[in-house]
Order: C-alpha cells, then structure tokens, then sequence
C-alpha cells in the first residue's frame, strides 16, 4: 500500500514540476521575447542547451528551495542571454570578443584546405552537407560556409552576390 503511495507522490510531483518549470521558461521568454532560443551564435546555443538542464533538474527538484534556485539560475541565464545580446547589437568590438567567425570551406567548387584543417572539418563533411542541400554538380557550388554557430552553409547556383560573404573569414 505505501508503495503506491510512493509511486502516485512521484507521479503527481514530476507532473506539477514538469508543469511549473516549463511555466516558468515559457513566461521568461515571453518578457525576454524568441530571440532567447535563437541559435544565432555560439553562446546562444550554450545558453539554450543550459536552460534544458535546469529545467531537467526543475523536474527532479526534492524541496522548494531546490526548486526556487532552478527557477531563478533559468531567469539569470536568460538575463544574461539578453543583456549580451543586446551588447552584441550596439558594440562591434563586443560582438567581436564574444562570437565566432564564419569561415569560407569551399569557393568556387574547390576545397579551402587550410579552413578545412583549422576547423577540424573533413571532406565528407562537406560532401554529406552538399547531398543535402541537393546539390547535383560540384561547378554549381559558389560556397560553403562555416557559421558561427557551427551550422554548415552551401551556397549553389549561377553566381554569388558579395555581400552574403561578408565577415566571413577566409584563408587565401
């Protein structure tokens, strides 16, 4: 009999937990607005991946005061988040300290062998990148970048505009 005692407590604490951490993020959000789980550079991910931690610890939270400490390390990170974000848009030189640079792997069809080898990235990265941006002739690629935020992408077609390379670093 207690045990199910136990096991109805467990069940009914993990669903208000649940419910209440998941309250909270969604509330923070709203005030802070969608850029707080944006993926736009490197410290957002880091930011976002954070917050699914503390609300997996919300969930297993055994007191309130265990509780209370989750829910306000969520509301700092997306304090922070936001402040940097905000120092990002008004301080190039901010901006600078704390994002990566994109970085040209390909131009023109051809490996950038120098990018590839400081970005630890490998040929059939690129090649498995290119499948699935449906790329059907190697000629047709004008570029493939290396975000920021590590997300790989391929330019194809007749030409490339300048400017979508602009602050994009490349190894001549």
């Amino acid at each position: 009999m207690f045990a199910d005692i136990a096991v109805l407590d467990a069940i009914l604490r993990g669903t208000l937990l649940a419910v209440i951490g998941l309250s909270w993020v969604v509330i923070c959000v709203r005030v802070i607005g969608l850029r707080a789980f944006s993926k736009m550079t490197s410290f957002d991910f880091v930011t976002t991946v954070a917050i699914g931690s503390l609300l997996a610890g919300c969930v297993q939270a055994t007191d309130w005061g265990a509780l209370v400490q989750v829910l306000v390390a969520i509301t700092s990170l997306l304090g922070i988040q936001y402040t940097v974000s905000r120092s990002r848009a008004h301080s190039d030189d901010f901006e600078g300290v704390i994002d990566n640079k994109p970085v040209l792997l390909m131009r023109d069809g051809a490996f950038q062998e120098t990018a590839l080898s400081r970005t630890r990235t490998t040929r059939s990265d690129i090649i498995a990148k290119l499948r699935e941006a449906n790329v059907l002739h190697v000629r047709d690629v004008r570029a493939v970048v290396l975000e920021a935020t590590g997300d790989i992408s391929v330019l194809h077609g007749e030409e490339l505009e300048d400017f979508l390379l602009e602050g994009v670093t490349t190894d001549a």
